[in-house]
């Protein structure tokens, strides 16, 4: 069965949701148990790609588990995302290419944009509906500031 538009884009929206909610448990339950995030960023400086973040399922959720214990940036935040294309990879399973915007609003009420990128996403059907498989992060920003502990 193959992953449909709006399957696609109602996951990376619903995935955006729980990580600005910090429901880090509803994330996972939209990730496969192959998941695998990372966040790249390619520098000009030293002229290539660089991997800030490389975990799986059971890394990310060890991660999520200790989070209380990191050093935090306090208050919220809010991704704005547009999924632009939609591209079949074969076997059910397609590759939606967003960008995003992630903003942080401090104890205060002030708001400003702590990253921007794109969101690389191959998502498959399951029986359980559509599922993360992967997630690549080309993030634009390469100064995040203090306190960055969850994916972007």
């Amino acid at each position: 069965m193959t992953v449909s538009r709006d399957d696609a884009v109602n996951l990376v929206s619903t995935a955006c949701r729980h990580l600005d909610d910090e429901n880090w448990a509803a994330f996972l339950e939209l990730c496969d148990p192959a998941f695998r995030y990372r966040i790249v960023v390619r520098a000009p400086e030293v002229r290539r790609e660089m991997i800030w973040f490389d975990q799986d399922y059971a890394g990310l959720e060890a991660m999520f588990a200790v989070v209380p214990e990191h050093l935090r940036r306090l208050g919220t935040f809010l991704r704005h995302v547009s999924v632009g294309s939609i591209e079949p990879r074969g076997t059910g399973k397609v590759l939606a290419t967003s960008t995003f915007q992630c903003i942080h609003t401090d104890m205060e009420g002030r708001s400003r944009l702590m990253a921007a990128g794109r969101y690389l996403d191959e998502i498959r059907n399951s029986a359980d509906g559509c599922r993360l498989v992967d997630r690549q992060t080309i993030l634009a920003t390469r100064d995040l500031g203090v306190g960055s502990h969850v994916p972007i």
